[in-house]
């Protein structure tokens, strides 16, 4: 049965920003076969549906108007077993460090350098989630989701997804319009381990661990984030608020001649990216304050809610960060989540 919706909703707990915002209705999906209904009943209410998972993404900047369709659907199930592979669908409302979690102690290896992300697994493929050396779409097999433009339900392979550097087909051609439903992991048995970032190396390091193994990369990437990150549940946060800027060759090129020790690693075709981190707090805005919004004090890259900020405070302080990295570097920082405004 599907639940009522609520209306005048709340949208506080929703978001890990804890940033006030209401929604004119709020509607829970438990089951993704509901989906053809509640979408036709969103319409006929009016006003724009937005689509919410574990809200670690979303600034919200004003109420919505229509219905926000709450994703959390739960469900894990293994599709095939080939030799050493394994293909795994999850069910979009699931959390996505808790199926990390999951796939490690069935032995299914392949997403330990994720660990720690914050948010659901529906959500991962729009953001293309990445860390330590590893992309989410490298573990995609195909994305199954509610078109409810068309009506219709779509199966994406990994190519059609045309994911790039937190980038999707779901932020562009289909944006406001494609619900994911589920993902489908191409995992395997095998413990393949890639553990050749710096950080990763350090804390592996540091346990004596010599023969490293999926477990040992999943403790060093829990241990890394958990000394540099904040818990949205103790402050508020959307992780990473700027993508780091991926440069052409020859502007990265001039950048490392002024500033050297930037911080950067190669990318594609020539390209290079660069630590948004490091620029912003050569800056000087790491750990810095203006009411309660704020930069985290051990990560330039959170921007931060210490206790009543408004998207006003918060943009305006990201909007005044963008303006003197330009200043200084020639380079412009785009936000990393959606910004309603």
């Amino acid at each position: 049965m599907i639940p009522p919706a609520k209306t005048d909703a709340d949208l506080r707990h929703l978001n890990t920003l804890h940033l006030p915002a209401r929604a004119a209705r709020l509607q829970q999906v438990d089951d993704a076969a509901d989906l053809p209904a509640l979408t036709e009943a969103a319409r006929t209410a009016g006003g724009s549906v937005l689509v919410l998972g574990g809200g670690s993404n979303i600034v919200f900047g004003r109420d919505v108007d229509g219905t926000v369709l709450h994703m959390r659907t739960r469900g894990i199930d293994v599709l095939a077993r080939t030799g050493t592979d394994v293909l795994v669908s999850v069910s979009a409302g699931e959390n996505w460090h808790d199926w990390v979690v999951c796939a490690l102690a069935h032995g299914w290896h392949g997403l330990e350098n994720l660990a720690l992300i914050p948010g659901t697994v529906g959500a991962a493929p729009v953001q293309n989630i990445g860390a330590y050396g590893v992309e989410l779409i490298d573990r995609i097999d195909h994305v199954d989701a509610w078109d409810m433009v068309d009506r219709r339900w779509l199966r994406l392979s990994a190519a059609e997804c045309r994911a790039g550097y937190r980038d999707s087909v779901f932020k562009r051609e289909l944006a406001q319009r494609a619900i994911i439903t589920r993902v489908a992991f191409s995992l395997t048995t095998e413990a393949h381990v890639r553990c050749d970032y710096a950080d990763l190396q350090r804390e592996l390091a540091a346990r004596g661990v010599t023969q490293v193994t999926p477990q040992h990369v999943f403790d060093a990437v829990c241990a890394v984030r958990r000394a540099k990150l904040p818990d949205p549940a103790v402050l508020g946060n959307a992780g990473s608020f700027f993508r780091n800027p991926v440069l052409p060759a020859a502007d990265a090129a001039r950048l490392l001649a002024a500033h050297p020790n930037a911080a950067h690693y190669p990318a594609a075709r020539g390209a290079m990216k660069f630590a948004a981190a490091w620029l912003i707090e050569q800056c000087g805005w790491k750990g810095a304050r203006r009411g309660d919004a704020g930069v985290h004090d051990r990560q330039a890259l959170v921007l931060v809610n210490h206790g009543e900020a408004s998207a006003t405070d918060l943009l305006g302080l990201a909007t005044d960060i963008q303006a003197s990295v330009r200043a200084r570097f020639g380079v412009t920082l785009e936000p990393e989540p959606l910004i309603l405004l």
